[in-house]
């Protein structure tokens, strides 16, 4: 797959022979945090801003699924066209919303349990890079994080800007990786950490690991039908979750 530029993490060529590390991709929505439907109010405001259609996403399935499918959705119950400058201009709209809805209270607003604690564990390992697969589109993501104050322990993602489907943003994250001179041994050594089926098909896809966790729309009985290879109620313990992403890759 060529390499797709990420326009938030500067790519630099590596001045000495790459490190082979793990790679921990992170869902971001029920997995990272909830933004209390900040997502859900600026969407719906910019649908009806740009077309004069009210609750233009009602009903219209979110888990795991990319920003832009779901506008395509969106689009089309709505009749109106899908064409690349409507895109644009969406695009741009709710980007401005967003910023604006992500600061308001909403339903269950925060960070997963043991979250925090996590990612700063996770940091302090050298052979550890942790990235972003998520369908958001870019820019709202770096708006999430930030707010949250957890950007900086992201050093590469794949967006909902870069391809529609799922499945195509892993390789995508992990030529970001290497293209900072991050490289894994193993397709294993990649695991994909995420609360939706979606999650645990494109980690397969891509030949990945993946952790499920119950923090989001699936119960772990759910979780655990995908075939996930573990299931975690959530990640609040820091050590055993640790352990668990860090084995070593097959």
């Amino acid at each position: 797959m060529p390499a797709i530029p990420d326009p938030q993490f500067p790519v630099s060529k590596p001045v000495a022979p790459p490190v082979f590390s793990k790679i921990l991709l992170f869902d971001i929505d029920g997995t990272l945090l909830l933004s209390g439907k900040a997502g859900y109010r600026a969407l719906s405001r910019t649908f009806e801003e740009l077309f004069g259609v009210a609750q233009g996403f009602d009903d219209i399935p979110v888990a795991g699924m990319t920003d832009e499918l779901i506008l395509t959705a969106a689009l089309e119950r709505a009749g109106v066209a899908a064409d690349l400058e409507t895109r644009a201009r969406f695009h741009t709209r709710y980007c401005e919303l967003f910023a604006d809805e992500i600061h308001f209270p909403g339903p269950r607003k925060g960070l997963m349990p043991g979250v925090a604690a996590l990612l700063e564990t996770l940091s302090r390992y050298d052979d550890v890079r942790c990235g972003l697969v998520t369908g958001n589109f870019v820019r709202p993501a770096q708006i999430k994080l930030e707010h949250f104050e957890l950007w900086r322990f992201f050093h590469f993602g794949a967006y909902g800007d870069d391809a529609p489907v799922r499945d195509q943003l892993v390789p995508i994250a992990v030529e970001r990786a290497r293209r900072n001179g991050v490289e894994v041994q193993r397709a294993g050594d990649v695991v994909v950490i995420g609360d939706t089926p979606l999650d645990v098909q494109c980690a397969a896809a891509a030949g990945a690991r993946s952790v499920a966790v119950a923090t989001g729309s699936y119960d772990e009985a759910a979780l655990r039908e995908t075939g996930a290879h573990a299931v975690l109620a959530d990640l609040s313990d820091a050590g055993a979750v640790v352990e668990l992403l860090l084995e070593p890759g097959r």
